[in-house]
């Protein structure tokens, strides 16, 4: 289990707040802007794994990427690695899309002693399986939407 924390802001929203209409599929639908602080050296590779535990049939992953060379910052509306199968069988950002409620957005974040060597048509749970013994630090930034 990783022992360092990663910091995961960003200027579109506070943690537990309200993500911008920009962000959904009420909107352009695009990726937030993070900020990540507190990259541990040794770090080779980031992670992020986006995900919606109040969805209707269980977990809905949103956006899965890896190998994302270590920065402070992943700009909006951008693909900064390699994207995997979200739980629509695609390769993007899938925004939030409620269909009732209040749903929450974990923003997973985790870096890595080394690079991913699975193929871009990987699942979370393959990509989780990969970095197992892997994992240097974490941090997390949640937001909510609501229908």
């Amino acid at each position: 289990m990783a022992e360092a924390k990663l910091i995961v802001t960003s200027p579109a929203f506070v943690n537990m707040g309200e993500i911008p209409q920009k962000h959904t599929c009420k909107g352009a639908d695009v990726n937030p802007e993070l900020n990540i602080s507190g990259t541990p050296d040794g770090t080779k590779f980031l992670v992020l794994i986006v995900e919606d535990p109040d969805a209707p049939a269980g977990v809905w992953n949103h956006w899965i990427v890896w190998n994302i060379f270590p920065r402070d910052k992943i700009r909006e509306n951008t693909i900064p690695g390699v994207q995997g199968l979200n739980s629509a069988g695609i390769r993007t950002w899938h925004g939030p899309c409620p269909p009732s409620g209040t749903h929450r957005y974990y923003f997973k974040v985790y870096a890595l002693d080394t690079g991913l060597t699975i193929p871009p048509s990987a699942t979370k749970r393959e990509v989780l399986s990969s970095m197992e013994g892997h994992i240097l630090a974490q941090g997390e930034l949640v937001g909510i939407v609501s229908k």
